[in-house]
């Protein structure tokens, strides 16, 4: 009876052990451990901050050296000028080459921090107010379908291999840091942007939140824009050549 009262004894040990460590956590936590001013968290963001000036100057770094490299290959690889023309033309399709041309630049930002519900809608939650990453990527996936030649987020050109990806209300993009207002600017026929940005039913939702609660919306029409050539590394898992 003994033995089999053992594997009893320990689990109820166990369960007092995990208990009394939660206990204690809780008590450290509720003696005052304020997220905003905590050393750890604020050292975190310093270190996040920092990565992203660093990725900053290794972006310009690669930049350079590209461009060392493409002069070099256009003095010495012997190619023919045909096909120098279609190296260039795939290159510009590929975002690799500045881009200059009309354009559209689509604003977003969060609410005001004292934002309240207009007349009619339901008082806002922490989320209804922030920028989220589906807001940015519908602007995106808009743009694009309004047959854009080359679209920029923030200071950075993007390409195929480009993912917008959020945390909370911060964009992190190709190894970078951003915080809102956020811009997104299209180079096209900038007729073909706006009707895609108003067909879309994603921005269509947005819409009802700038509505009710404030969150920022602005579209600007820009005569002449030159857009960056993408300057980062690709990462391919699988490519084949197109048709």
């Amino acid at each position: 009876m003994r033995n089999s009262l053992r594997p009893v004894r320990l689990l109820t040990a166990a369960v007092f052990a995990l208990a009394g460590l939660i206990f204690v956590t809780s008590f450290n936590t509720a003696k005052g451990t304020n997220i905003r001013t905590d050393a750890s968290l604020l050292k975190l963001s310093d270190l996040i901050r920092q990565r992203s000036h660093r990725n900053a100057e290794l972006d310009a770094e690669t930049a350079a050296v590209r461009g060392d490299v493409d002069d070099l290959v256009r003095r010495d690889d012997g190619s023919t000028k045909a096909e120098d023309e279609k190296l260039e033309t795939l290159a510009q399709a590929a975002g690799t080459r500045e881009l200059t041309g009309r354009a559209l630049t689509v604003s977003l930002a969060d609410a005001p921090p004292n934002a309240t519900a207009a007349p009619g809608y339901p008082e806002p939650q922490a989320n209804d107010l922030v920028i989220h990453q589906q807001d940015l990527q519908a602007v995106v996936n808009a743009l694009w379908q309004g047959g854009a030649q080359g679209v920029q987020v923030m200071d950075q050109r993007l390409i195929s291999t480009s993912a917008v990806r959020c945390v909370g209300n911060t964009l992190i993009l190709q190894g970078r840091v951003y915080s809102p207002p956020y811009k997104v600017t299209a180079v096209g026929d900038t007729d073909k942007l706006r009707k895609a940005l108003a067909d879309s039913p994603a921005i269509q939702n947005y819409q009802l939140y700038v509505k009710a609660y404030g969150l920022g919306w602005k579209v600007d029409e820009r005569e002449t824009v030159t857009l960056p050539g993408y300057s980062g590394t690709v990462n391919l898992h699988y490519a084949e050549p197109a048709e």
